[in-house]
């Protein structure tokens, strides 16, 4: 008859073994590094002449694919031009962002530093935004505008948790530059 292995006792995630006994960590207190209130999305209060040139281009698109008879593609382009409009006239309702020894707080909803990848800063309409990228599900990025707190101040804190690196621009992204800079869709008075 073979010989029985003593059964070793299994620990718990947050125990470390200590000879015979365990002991258990306390995890750490949860404390906010640093908290701010900004607007949930850049708004730029669009004129006009935008939504005019965004209603002829949707027509046109919209009678060519009349013709091909493709009336999804119709539907879903009608809403997205509902999408812009509702996004250039609603003003965005103010949300507190959290930077905490956990993760990050924002809108509501906790990102556990586990979830988060690199994190960078773009300026958008004339506000800065903090991009942190999310490694599981959606959103893909968590887009967090500063408001009235420093760059710096953030970079700090969130360089002891996350890489700070901006991604490089693919094609899509100097496509969409491409495209802005030759069909602006509103004069720039």
């Amino acid at each position: 008859m073979p010989a029985q292995k003593p059964t070793q006792k299994s620990t718990l995630k947050n125990e470390k073994p200590v000879g015979e006994r365990a002991q258990v960590v306390k995890p750490e207190p949860l404390k906010t590094l640093l908290a701010w209130t900004a607007s949930e999305r850049p708004f730029k209060r669009r004129s006009r002449e935008y939504f005019t040139t965004i209603g002829a281009i949707v027509f046109l698109i919209g009678v060519i694919l009349l013709f091909l008879k493709e009336w999804l593609l119709i539907v879903v382009i009608i809403a997205l031009m509902f999408v812009a409009y509702i996004m250039s006239t609603v003003e965005p309702r103010k949300v507190e962002h959290k930077i905490t020894n956990e993760g990050i707080v924002t809108g509501g909803r906790r990102y556990r530093w586990g979830e988060l990848g690199r994190f960078w800063f773009t300026e958008k309409w004339g506000e800065k935004v903090l991009h942190t990228e999310t490694l599981f599900g959606m959103p893909r990025q968590l887009l967090m505008l500063l408001g009235e707190t420093k760059e710096e101040q953030v970079k700090k804190i969130l360089s002891d948790y996350l890489p700070f690196e901006e991604p490089e621009k693919t094609w899509v992204d100097n496509a969409s530059e491409w495209l802005s800079r030759r069909v602006p869709l509103e004069s720039s008075s």
